[in-house]
């Protein structure tokens, strides 16, 4: 479990309505980004979310950082798959660049 001000253990909680988590191939982003409310999260959590999911401090979130970011949520989470990971990456890369920027 990672915490800072804003905990993802807080998230977690609302990870216990799913019925499967884990399941493989049952990651769906959007549903992802409605359960965590990270749009109704002040700009300064997201950025708090940001820097604990950039493993790296490189200033992006890559492919590789967004495959494990269910075991951040959820202490039996998952790597996400190739395709899930795309998925994830591609709703959050504004500019095509194949990152996540912090803005």
């Amino acid at each position: 479990w990672v915490c800072v001000d804003i905990c993802f253990s807080d998230f977690s909680e609302q990870f216990s309505g799913l019925s499967s988590p884990i399941a493989a191939e049952s990651f769906n982003y959007k549903k992802f980004f409605e359960m965590v409310g990270l749009k109704k999260k002040s700009p300064e959590d997201v950025k708090k979310v940001f820097h604990i999911l950039d493993k790296d401090r490189s200033g992006f979130i890559e492919e590789e950082e967004l495959k494990f970011v269910l075991k951040g949520f959820t202490p039996d989470g998952r790597d996400l798959s190739d395709k899930e990971t795309k998925a994830l990456l591609a709703a959050g890369d504004k500019d095509g660049d194949g990152k996540i920027g912090a803005d």
